[in-house]
């Protein structure tokens, strides 16, 4: 009389089972949406012996954040584990799997990672699942990597808003596309994050200039063989964008100004930085990218925060596939 059917991708409307396209979909429904999660009522009474000194805005950072229609709900596993492992900090969800798979559709398809912030797609996106023609968002949507952030009913139809559910997977997910993308394991990750994230906190944007060209210089060629990521702008900006998040920086991709969008800004305590990225061989003639931040007087936007800003103007070759050039300036 009644079977409910859970898992990672949709399978309604298969043709060769003609009876499951009478299944009710429950994924995005207001009804039903606290059904795979904790809400914040559930921990306070089923858990409350385990909150005694728990930070529960952090805890909320963590691990709660999950949409789909309805209010945000915590990750059970994460939860439960957490009060297990007596209230550490990880990625227990995160870690139960490599999304290996996911990584690949997305440097096949050239996703411009820092879009992950805030993606905008249909319903049909969502529920699509085509094996032959698999869509990205909606992978990363059906397997938890995404998450309904806002939705938007108009006279067109039903949009929604879909971005990193918690900072466990914003900072998780984007330390595995990092290793991808440059080749990294996981000593060097765990040393060169420690000092990129220093010099970030000391405004020493030499060192983490250097730091990034090291990085550059050490993927493999045969890496590029076939592909030809080193001649996509965005590549090289998502590199730049999923190490920032990976050290859990605050990112902001493609910032919007009053006369432009800034590449990406990151704040981390008492600094503010600018990036501007351009792949140069195609484009000689056009600006220098730093020339544009001062232009566009990107930094405006801050100028009230009182934090020193630092403009960063970097350029990629993509023939040699590393940093050519950067110059940066600091404003008060």
């Amino acid at each position: 009389k009644f079977v409910l059917l859970t898992g990672v991708s949709k399978f309604s409307k298969v043709s060769i089972f003609s009876g499951l396209n009478n299944l009710k979909d429950l994924t995005i429904s207001e009804k039903y949406s606290a059904i795979c999660g904790y809400k914040e009522e559930d921990l306070d009474r089923y858990f409350r012996e385990y909150l005694n000194g728990v930070d529960r805005e952090l805890l909320r950072l963590w691990y709660n954040g999950y949409s789909w229609g309805g209010e945000k709900v915590y990750n059970p596993f994460d939860i439960l584990l957490f009060f297990s492992k007596r209230n550490d900090f990880r990625s227990y969800w995160f870690e139960t799997g490599t999304p290996t798979f996911l990584i690949k559709l997305l440097m096949n398809d050239k996703f411009y990672i820092p879009e992950l912030e805030n993606v905008e797609v249909d319903e049909l996106i969502l529920s699509s699942f085509d094996i032959g023609q698999l869509n990205p968002v909606a992978v990363l949507f059906q397997t938890g990597y995404l998450t309904i952030k806002e939705i938007k009913r108009g006279d067109d139809g039903v949009m929604y808003h879909l971005s990193y559910p918690n900072y466990e997977v914003r900072m998780a997910l984007n330390r595995v596309i990092m290793r991808s993308y440059l080749n990294e394991n996981a000593a060097q990750d765990v040393k060169r994050t420690n000092n990129i994230k220093k010099l970030m906190r000391e405004g020493e944007i030499k060192g983490v200039m250097e730091e990034f060209s090291r990085l550059f210089s050490g993927i493999p060629y045969q890496w590029y063989v076939n592909n030809r990521l080193n001649e996509y702008e965005g590549f090289y900006s998502s590199i730049f964008y999923s190490v920032f998040n990976s050290l859990g920086l605050e990112c902001i991709p493609e910032d919007i100004t009053n006369r432009g969008r800034i590449d990406l800004t990151i704040k981390i305590n008492n600094y503010i930085y600018i990036f501007e990225f351009k792949v140069i061989e195609e484009i000689e003639d056009s600006k220098k990218p730093l020339e544009q931040i001062k232009e566009r007087r990107y930094f405006e936007k801050y100028q009230q925060e009182n934090k020193e800003i630092i403009l960063v103007g970097i350029e990629f070759s993509k023939e040699k596939r590393n940093i050519k050039e950067y110059a940066f300036e600091k404003v008060k």
